[in-house]
């Protein structure tokens, strides 16, 4: 990095945080800090709803997936907009008339206190891994390409927003993500603009889409059934949509975002506005990915994008079988450099030679997975081996001019800290109302906002020393939303249980949680032991429908007083 990339880098990150910091400081109620005075207009909510759900791991990992496996994951988004519409139509008029400052609220009312306290147990485990990942996956990424120190880094992206995020609450968060989302969007147009400058004159945008599509990475839609198979155009609208009811619906991290609106009308619009956008942002940053693997193809790789993978084994026993796959893939590239050509001048040619090449280039690559894995284990190191989330980052640090490999990294940190800010205060703010308030009696406005405070402080720390012992997953996108499918299934379906069965109360919703948390979890385990076949997304709709179901049977089985079934207003 330059002079000038890092003036860019440092002046954006401190402008966004200085600017938080000033114009939402001095929240003098609980409803200012938590609900940032109800004066968000729709356009604001839907870009901190975007923000939040799109964090440095979507800017990192996603290019990387489409590079290896095409278009594909797109499919896993298919399921938002039909979420979107359902939460507008149920649960934003509910929550808006009961005035609730979190999604937990609403349950005391429906069944009671210890039902609520659960389900914000579940949320408080679940996101408060999920913020020390979003922390920890840019950070190991940078440090590895950077050789900047990882420790550092996670400390440094926690302290900056914990700084604005105590400060100032929603209202800092809410407006920070305005500006960071611009940052966004500018710096992955201009990403965009610069890959496709860098190819070949030939090369138009009809013949680089035709060049991805004889690759295999433009198979958009897979209507199979094959549960071998992740993404497919079944899992994204059945698993993605009860994943996205939850996400948006149930998890205090994007409800607390639409909860700052000015009215129903404007939270409604901010979600539909989400919903219309999120997937063509998604399609666009997967064909960032795409493009990225057509510069490739005139442009030599490397083995493994990785390189501090790189370092180990090339100083190891194994260097010489690894510099002979390097070797054998130069050849390749030559070859498959010319086949490539050939085709881009007569599109109506077989693209069985290029897929053959790029078949042979995959199991190069692998071979030099496997090596990298032994070198390591020869030196009793943790090397990531998997090289999906470097495959961007290597391309801007090695293909962008100065000034703007700035802006893409601000792009990255950026993204990093508006999800990071989203989650701290719902944290901070399901901490506070959902398990702190009810139990140390009355307190005054100014007490509570300063209990936030520190809550906000106490799980921003916990979110760092999460960050310093995580372990990257085979892609860190994946991971997240691994997280969350292990929880959410069960928290949408307690949800569902207190919006259309009447009848089910509260003792029967809780035993039924309790048990569906223990099956989801033990349905994981044994998909990650390979005893079961089981794609992490339908954990999502398997555990809203065996806590509903679970509940009902409980009930059917012994009916109980129970608590007036109406929804009163709090």
């Amino acid at each position: 990095m330059q002079t000038l990339d890092w003036i860019v880098l440092i002046g954006t990150l401190l402008t966004i945080v200085i600017y938080g910091t000033i114009q939402t400081r001095g929240s003098k109620n609980v409803q200012d800090y938590l609900k940032g005075g109800n004066t968000s207009k729709w356009w604001t909510i839907g870009l901190s709803v975007m923000a939040t759900q799109a964090s440095a791991i979507t800017f990192l990992s996603t290019p990387g997936q489409a590079f290896n496996d095409g278009m594909g994951f797109v499919q896993f988004y298919f399921g938002l907009p039909i979420a979107m519409i359902v939460i507008c139509m149920v649960f934003i008029p509910l929550y808006h008339r009961l005035k609730v400052y979190t999604a937990y609220e609403f349950l005391e009312n429906r069944f009671d206190r210890k039902t609520r306290t659960l389900t914000a147990i579940l949320f408080l485990i679940q996101r408060g891994l999920a913020a020390g990942i979003t922390i920890f996956a840019p950070a190991i990424i940078l440090s590895a390409v950077l050789g900047w120190n990882l420790l550092l880094l996670n400390v440094i992206i926690g302290v900056l927003v914990i700084i604005y995020t105590v400060s100032g609450g929603t209202k800092a968060v809410n407006v920070t993500q305005k500006h960071q989302m611009v940052v966004i969007f500018t710096g992955m147009i201009i990403a965009f603009v610069l890959i496709f400058n860098k190819l070949p004159d030939d090369i138009s945008f009809t013949k680089a889409v035709e060049i991805a599509g004889a690759s295999g990475k433009m198979e958009v839609l897979d209507f199979s059934f094959d549960l071998n198979n992740r993404y497919t155009f079944w899992s994204g609208i059945i698993g993605g949509t009860f994943l996205m009811l939850s996400y948006f619906g149930t998890d205090q991290s994007q409800v607390q975002r639409y909860l700052s609106g000015k009215s129903a009308k404007e939270m409604q619009l901010g979600l539909m506005f989400n919903g219309l956008l999120k997937v063509p942002m998604q399609f666009f940053i997967l064909f960032v990915g795409v493009m990225v693997f057509v510069f490739y193809q005139f442009n030599q790789a490397p083995v493994n994008f990785n390189p501090t993978a790189t370092e180990v084994v090339l100083n190891s026993q194994f260097a010489d079988e690894y510099k002979a796959i390097q070797e054998e893939q130069t050849l390749l590239f030559t070859e498959k450099k010319n086949a490539i050509n050939a085709f881009s001048s007569n599109p109506d040619r077989n693209t069985a030679t290029i897929a053959a090449l790029n078949s042979k280039n995959d199991a190069l690559r692998e071979k030099a997975r496997v090596l990298i894995e032994k070198a390591g284990e020869a030196k009793n190191l943790k090397v990531e081996s998997n090289d999906k989330d470097y495959v961007f980052i290597h391309f801007i640090l090695n293909n962008l001019p100065k000034g703007l490999i700035g802006l893409l990294l601000a792009v990255i940190l950026s993204a990093a800290m508006s999800s990071t800010a989203s989650e701290l205060n719902a944290l901070a703010s399901t901490t506070t109302i959902d398990l702190y308030k009810h139990r140390v009696g009355k307190k005054t406005e100014t007490q509570m906002v300063k209990t936030s405070k520190w809550f906000t402080l106490i799980w921003g720390i916990l979110a760092i020393c999460v960050a310093c012992i995580a372990n990257l997953a085979e892609n860190l996108i994946q991971l997240v939303n691994i997280i969350g499918s292990i929880f959410y299934g069960n928290v949408l379906g307690i949800f569902l249980l207190a919006f259309f069965f009447k009848f089910v109360r509260a003792n029967a919703v809780f035993i039924a949680a309790f048990i569906t948390q223990f099956i989801v979890i033990a349905l994981f385990l044994l998909n990650e032991f390979e005893y079961i076949n089981l794609p992490f997304l339908w954990l999502n709709f398997i555990g809203c429908v065996i806590v509903i179901t679970i509940a009902c049977l409980i009930q059917g089985l012994k009916p109980t007083q129970g608590k007036d079934l109406s929804v009163q207003s709090s």
